[in-house]
């Protein structure tokens, strides 16, 4: 009887103790590793315990995540309880206020138009490397994917580091690209791509060629209601924060010759070299030789790093510090892009 009293007071005290928080040691609730196989592309950050808040982390942890990214190129964020449509924004806001919101090229996702699909390109085919929108005048300097469904086979997204690229060319390569630019020639409206009136968002061509002036880029206006543009810009810019020489353009991206034998054919024999939806050349008009586009595609897939795409992965770049590409893929795949931080190229 006395051992069942002592029992029940002994009870009795921990009934009354008052619970308080503990705060798990900041060091403990993030884990931070590289990828199977090594390498510092992308840093991989992880939950170090169940129901870390990833929007309230980096919301804290803001200043620190920009230096990593700064150090590493890209982050992937993996492993995080998050609904990837509804907080995939506020994850990038939390990073970036200032969201992109005028994009002509990516179809809008949601009704604030600051989440974007990617653009469509065959699944058979491969989308090669580039830093976003490195084209135009204007362009992101922070980009964000999240997985809402990886492919049931492929769909990598590689990425490739725009430091070493720059360090590893042939130095002809890159003393010829920084002095000569690359002009960027597309036609709107012809074959494959997108047309005027989708990217430029208008009917108006009086608005387009505002649009046109107001991003340094020469246009006229060809047969069957065409536009064709051209523009030069820098093939190799310095990193408005590092101070680092960067490759940053998309030649490989828009050059015949790094197209796939069949796709080539395909569209060499229906339209002039005048007429191809897009291609490039020096910024001085004349031609880059393929023997320099197959070296440069040749470093890229040297230096291509490529994970598996996990549901609810976020994937954060740089831009100017890591281009990216996409592979083939075979079934269903949803990807979710944002993009921040807009600069141009006379701040750099």
């Amino acid at each position: 009887m006395a051992e069942r009293n002592l029992a029940a007071a002994r009870l009795d005290r921990f009934k009354n103790i008052t619970p308080k928080a503990v705060r798990l040691s900041e060091a403990h609730l993030i884990k931070r590793e590289s990828l199977p196989g090594g390498g510092r592309l992308p840093l991989v950050i992880q939950p170090g315990a169940a129901d870390v808040d990833l929007i309230e982390w980096a919301t804290a942890h803001r200043a620190e995540i920009e230096s990593e990214l700064l150090d590493h190129g890209a982050l992937l964020f993996r492993n995080f309880k998050l609904k990837p449509a509804a907080d995939f924004e506020r994850f990038a806001a939390a990073l970036c206020p200032a969201l992109f919101t005028d994009n002509g090229e990516h179809p809008r996702q949601n009704v604030s138009g600051k989440v974007y699909t990617p653009i469509f390109y065959p699944p058979d085919k491969k989308v090669l490397w580039h830093n976003e929108n490195s084209f135009n005048h204007d362009w992101p300097v922070k980009i964000w994917f999240c997985c809402v469904q990886p492919a049931a086979r492929g769909g990598e997204t590689p990425l490739a580091d725009s430091r070493k690229l720059y360090d590893q060319l042939a130095p002809s390569i890159r003393q010829r690209f920084s002095d000569k630019q690359v002009m960027y020639v597309r036609n709107y409206g012809r074959g494959p791509g997108l047309d005027w009136r989708t990217v430029f968002k208008t009917e108006d061509r009086a608005e387009v060629e505002r649009q046109c002036r107001a991003a340094r880029m020469a246009f006229e206006w060809t047969d069957g209601d065409g536009l064709r543009t051209r523009a030069v810009r820098p093939a190799v810019v310095k990193h408005p924060k590092t101070g680092q020489l960067v490759w940053f353009n998309q030649a490989q991206h828009w050059h015949i010759a790094c197209l796939d034998a069949a796709t080539r054919k395909a569209l060499t024999s229906v339209f002039r070299e005048a007429d191809l939806p897009r291609t490039c050349y020096y910024g001085d008009g004349t031609v880059i030789e393929d023997s320099v586009m197959e070296e440069i595609l040749a470093l890229y897939q040297q230096l291509e790093v490529s994970f598996a795409w996990q549901e609810r992965d976020i994937l954060m770049l740089d831009n100017l510090l890591t281009a990216h590409a996409r592979n083939p893929f075979a079934g269903a795949r949803q990807l979710l892009v944002a993009m921040g931080g807009m600069l141009s190229y006379t701040a750099v």
